[in-house]
């Protein structure tokens, strides 16, 4: 995994947002967690590859450590093989193959489950591509730390930018 991917604290690169706010950029591969004084903690993540991703903001209802995954009906339909896991069949039990990995952030908007979520997982490689069905992916020891700062009712706001390769020429 790139360095430039590695959890850091950086100068706040959006003061629009008050402290607490969640801030995620699908072109850059970032999420910064807004802070007071300036700063921010930004974390590389995984995004949702073509057709999966999405836009627009929501509300941490709710975290879980160690979470049971539950395949959603349309993953289902796209992919059979998932039947053992899904909402029907109780899911997957937490561990380390569960693909919520150690933490989970369940998206609402309006009350409503957007069924996406902020969570870990343990594969490095997928960090700074997209890869997920448009779920956040943060490594396991990120998603651990983020867990720990961010409450419930915490805004999120997810913002589409031209890929960084794109922007770099690559």
């Amino acid at each position: 995994m790139p360095e430039r991917f590695w959890r850091q604290r950086v100068d706040n690169p959006y003061p629009e947002y008050k402290p607490g706010t969640i801030v995620i950029d699908t072109g850059t591969f970032y999420l910064h967690l807004i802070e007071d004084g300036g700063t921010a903690m930004r974390y590389g993540v995984g995004v949702g590859q073509q057709g999966f991703s999405w836009a627009g903001s929501a509300v941490v209802q709710y975290k879980r450590k160690w979470p049971t995954w539950k395949a959603p009906d349309d993953m289902v339909k796209r992919k059979p093989e998932l039947e053992p896991y899904s909402v029907a069949n109780g899911g997957m039990a937490p561990g380390l193959m569960n693909p919520l990995g150690a933490r989970a952030l369940y998206l609402f908007d309006n009350g409503e489950d957007t069924l996406y979520r902020i969570h870990g997982n343990p594969e490095a490689h997928s960090i700074g591509k997209a890869v997920s069905s448009g779920c956040i992916r943060l490594l396991n020891q990120d998603i651990i730390d983020l867990y720990e700062r961010v409450p419930n009712r915490a805004r999120v706001i997810v913002k589409q930018s031209t890929p960084l390769v794109a922007r770099l020429g690559g």
